[in-house]
């Protein structure tokens, strides 16, 4: 049995949290899985796992070994990255989850321009606003907005980005423009709801001008948890809607949407790559995130101000 790869499914499965899943982050049957951790808790005479029918449960034992073969594995990537940089370029597979604002209208058309600088990267992009769990499915690293609320991460901000208050002619045609954001509350307008992927909570609309701030919550038709589905709905009508200027510029420019409240200012997004602290930022992360920060410090509505 390969000590060091008997090492790494170990920690696979710890941070998976179940054999399955580990099987599948490593491209392996699950029985390979199963054998090479009853192998190890074989060749080291102590349980490091208990298995129940949903989940995995780390001993004592386990998580003394865990934490130790953790740096070990780090060390030698360490050593390993070292070498390949000295000779060679970034290259291997690398998995990435961004937002589908951020993947449709910035990352995507510049694809070309990132496989030209790095063409042996190998990318696996996961897209959508649903919080991924970096560990457990075995992500790289996020490019996600908003402030973090997971402190054991490692962040980089790298933009930022403003939001602004829009809605369609027609909407506006129904139902007037409003002139203060307290209009928007007194049962003559819709706006478009958003809430939160992870916990379902409504989010509120802040505004804010020479000093005023005001929080609306508002009556909604409709509410979503994706910055497109937003857009969509602010496009068909169906509300007043907080959205990204990166989300609005185009549909501004071709006035589908229009922007109303402009003398009111509302938040600002912060825009991170993130990664766990515990996985060692490889040549092909580095150059991600990288690449990632200049791609945002070139876009003028998104970099950090």
């Amino acid at each position: 049995m390969d000590q060091i790869q008997s090492m790494r499914v170990f920690t696979r499965v710890v941070e998976a949290g179940s054999f399955t899943r580990a099987a599948e982050s490593l491209d392996l049957p699950k029985g390979t899985v199963t054998k090479q951790i009853q192998a190890l808790e074989t060749r080291l005479r102590v349980k490091l796992l208990n298995r129940t029918t949903r989940r995995v449960i780390v001993t004592p034992d386990g998580a003394a070994y865990y934490e130790r073969v953790l740096r070990l594995l780090s060390d030698l990537d360490d050593i390993e990255a070292g070498m390949a940089n000295a000779q060679a370029r970034p290259s291997g597979r690398l998995r990435v989850d961004i937002g589908a604002s951020v993947a449709r209208l910035l990352v995507m058309p510049a694809l070309p321009e990132f496989f030209a600088r790095y063409p042996d990267i190998q990318l696996d992009l996961g897209v959508g606003d649903r919080p991924v769990d970096l560990i457990a499915d075995n992500v790289d690293c996020v490019i996600r907005g908003g402030e973090l609320s997971e402190q054991s991460l490692v962040a980089r901000r790298i933009g930022n980005v403003d939001f602004v208050t829009v809605a369609a002619p027609a909407y506006l045609a129904r139902h007037g423009t409003p002139a203060h954001p307290s209009e928007l509350e007194n049962g003559q307008h819709h706006l478009v709801g958003f809430f939160s992927s992870r916990t379902g909570r409504q989010y509120a609309h802040h505004f804010e001008r020479d000093g005023e701030v005001v929080e609306i919550h508002g009556h909604y038709q409709v509410a979503v948890n994706e910055s497109n589905a937003a857009s969509d709905a602010a496009r068909a009508g169906l509300g007043i809607a907080g959205l990204t200027r990166l989300d609005v510029a185009p549909h501004l420019a071709s006035g589908a949407l229009v922007q109303v409240l402009p003398d009111w200012r509302r938040r600002t997004l912060p825009f991170y790559v993130v990664y766990p602290p515990n996985r060692h930022l490889s040549a092909k992360v580095r150059a991600f995130v990288d690449w990632a920060a200049e791609l945002f410090a070139r876009h003028p509505d998104l970099r950090v101000r």
